[in-house]
């Protein structure tokens, strides 16, 4: 049965005092500093499985987590904090939860672009995602970055299929011809075989999309090590361990109702929603993502912008909610579709970037060019599914889909 909880726009509600925001406030300074020490403790890694243990790599995702709760928190409860503590110690958190992010981004990315090469060559399913990951096309909108992270394993395997598909592209078998006497089909016909082997230039392709995003991820992994062991980072720890004791609120802070601020961040993304062309999106292979895929300028597509918007302010706003019904936070069902929906906009959104950049590489060959234009369209297509998806999470009546936290 369906458990009732605070509504921030309900005016009949009774009110959350500001006692709520300091506890949430500890609680996540609190988390901060336990996976601050559960890094140490597991070699400080960053990324995934080749840089650091697996404890390190869910060490540095709790950091992320605690981060962007403290930072979004300052954010919507602001008139309530200490203005000058809060302008300082926000920017900082935003800077720390996107530097530990990279590494593992450009790892989701590469891999989700060399299943998409896979998938777009008739490959057969890797062994390591067979029945884990969807890998389906534009219309599951599949991404197995977004869901479950980067799996190292999955991503070495995809490698080494890419390596042998450029050795052996091209060398299919050719088939025996018919004995003397037996013209026309067997009644048996001999089933079609996998197309297990990448085209040349989906091998190449894959290579250098390996080479560009590998460099990448280095170089964020490296950024990472020295943003974890510069005085800014340790600046932030300071500040975190201070606000795990002292929540440094208003004097009015303690009586102020918390409602009302969180009703402001709700309706800010009513709006930001509304100004979403929803009903185009509304409408499967609109093709709509894909208009100016053509376009020279290598900057992000502008149509994009909008929905990274809504993914931010949807997020601002699941925050609030945990604020203010604490450990009792409601998980609403739409929401949650709709964020991973945006999710996987937003991976696509960059993977297609990825592969347009690669593209632009000097002197490649026709055929590694033109499998690097099947690939951006593909995510384009990806990044159409996401949107109607989240047009239809979106659009999905409250009613009945607002369950307890099992």
């Amino acid at each position: 049965m369906a458990q009732q909880h605070l509504d921030p726009t309900d005016p009949t509600a009774g009110a959350v005092a500001g006692d709520a925001l300091a506890g949430y406030l500890r609680a996540q300074a609190t988390e901060f500093l336990r996976a601050l020490r559960l890094h140490r403790e597991t070699g400080g890694g960053t990324g995934n499985g080749s840089s650091g243990s697996e404890e390190s790599v869910d060490a540095a995702r709790a950091l992320r987590r605690s981060a962007r709760r403290i930072s979004a928190s300052l954010h919507t409860f602001r008139p309530l904090l200490d203005t000058d503590w809060s302008e300082a110690i926000r920017p900082e958190l935003a800077w720390l939860s996107g530097t530990l992010a990279m590494e593992h981004a450009y790892a989701a990315r590469l891999e989700r672009l060399l299943l998409a090469l896979h998938r777009l060559s008739g490959a057969t399913v890797l062994p390591a995602q067979a029945g884990t990951t969807d890998v389906g096309g534009a219309g599951a909108g599949g991404s197995a970055g977004a869901v479950a992270g980067s799996r190292p394993d999955v991503t070495a395997s995809t490698r080494a299929d890419v390596a042998a598909g450029s050795r052996a592209a091209g060398a299919a078998p050719v088939p025996p011809k018919a004995a003397p006497g037996t013209a026309g089909p067997s009644a048996h016909p001999a089933p079609t075989p996998e197309r297990g082997n990448l085209t040349v230039g989906a091998a190449k392709a894959g290579a250098l999309l390996d080479r560009q995003l590998t460099l990448a991820r280095t170089r964020a992994h490296s950024t990472a090590l020295q943003a974890l062991g510069s005085s800014r980072f340790h600046a932030v720890a300071d500040n975190i361990a201070v606000l795990a004791s002292e929540v440094p609120l208003t004097p009015a802070a303690t009586t102020a109702d918390l409602r009302p601020l969180a009703a402001a961040a709700e309706e800010r993304l009513t709006d930001a929603v509304a100004a979403l062309p929803l009903v185009t999106a509304g409408h499967p292979y609109n093709a709509e993502a894909l208009i100016h895929g053509l376009s020279p300028d290598p900057a992000p597509h502008p149509q994009d912008a909008p929905w990274h918007q809504v993914r931010l302010l949807l997020r601002l706003h699941r925050y609030a909610r945990e604020v203010l019904h604490g450990d009792d936070s409601p998980v609403d069902v739409r929401l949650l579709a709709a964020g991973q929906a945006l999710n996987r906009h937003r991976d696509a959104s960059e993977a297609a970037a990825a592969a347009a950049q690669a593209a632009r590489t000097p002197r490649i060959a026709p055929a590694t060019a033109y499998a690097l234009g099947v690939l951006h369209a593909d995510q384009r297509h990806e990044v159409e599914a996401a949107r109607f998806a989240f047009q239809q999470s979106w659009q999905m009546q409250t009613a009945g889909k607002t369950v307890g936290t099992p």
